[in-house]
């Protein structure tokens, strides 16, 4: 036997859904932007680096 469930609680649910899903997403975007950042900082303290090492701008 199928269960009837009622429009206001049909529409209850989606919107704990939505909270639930709204949360999830931007939990990912934020972590994905902590390291997107990290790889930056990366990327920056290398050529920092090769400066002080005086490899940038030569020839390989």
């Amino acid at each position: 036997m199928v269960a009837q469930i009622s429009e206001s609680d049909q529409i209850k649910q989606f919107k704990e859904f939505l909270g639930t899903y709204n949360k999830l997403t931007e939990a990912c975007f934020w972590d994905c932007l902590k390291d997107s950042t990290r790889e930056v900082k990366a990327e920056e303290q290398n050529e920092v680096l090769a400066a002080k090492a005086g490899l940038l701008g030569q020839p390989r």
